[in-house]
């Protein structure tokens, strides 16, 4: 039994490194989630749009451009995950949750400049993604994405 054991090893570290990094991983994400859910509530006032704006003569007092970019990297576990999905097809759940935690956390950034710099509303919003790291340019390989978020913030002359 001793010997089976010795012998298996290998096997038994790698899948318990596999279900310590599943774990991490997934609280990682979690925690991720529940910070970006918070944020979202507080700026929640500060709308975005994707159209451009036009405002009436003497209410805007400046506009400036804003920015936010988050790099979001993918844990080996759910990599793993990946390959195995696209080797029989479907969605790949595990680069889904990767882009829209880079997408929401570059509003969120853009969100907050704005916010800081004493804007009212942001127009012409546009959001950027890009694969990035070692294995970027290969099919069906992601490491890290980064997306970046941008628009104008409108500043309201008082009143």
């Amino acid at each position: 039994m001793a010997d089976l054991i010795l012998q298996s090893l290998d096997l038994i570290i790698f899948l318990s490194l596999v279900i310590l990094g599943y774990i991490s991983g997934s609280m990682a994400e979690k925690k991720h989630y529940r910070s970006i859910i918070q944020r979202e509530k507080e700026l929640l006032k500060l709308p975005v749009l994707t159209a451009e704006g036009s405002f009436r003569a003497g209410l805007v007092k400046e506009s400036v451009l804003v920015t936010g970019s988050a790099v979001i990297s993918i844990d080996y576990f759910k990599r793993l995950m990946a390959v195995l999905r696209n080797l029989f097809g479907g969605r790949v759940k595990a680069y889904e949750s990767l882009l829209d935690r880079a997408r929401r956390e570059a509003i969120l950034r853009m969100k907050a400049e704005a916010k800081s710099r004493g804007a009212a509303i942001v127009v012409n919003m546009r959001l950027e993604t890009a694969a990035i790291g070692k294995n970027a340019d290969r099919k069906r390989q992601l490491g890290s994405v980064e997306a970046v978020a941008y628009g104008t913030a409108v500043i309201y002359n008082p009143r």
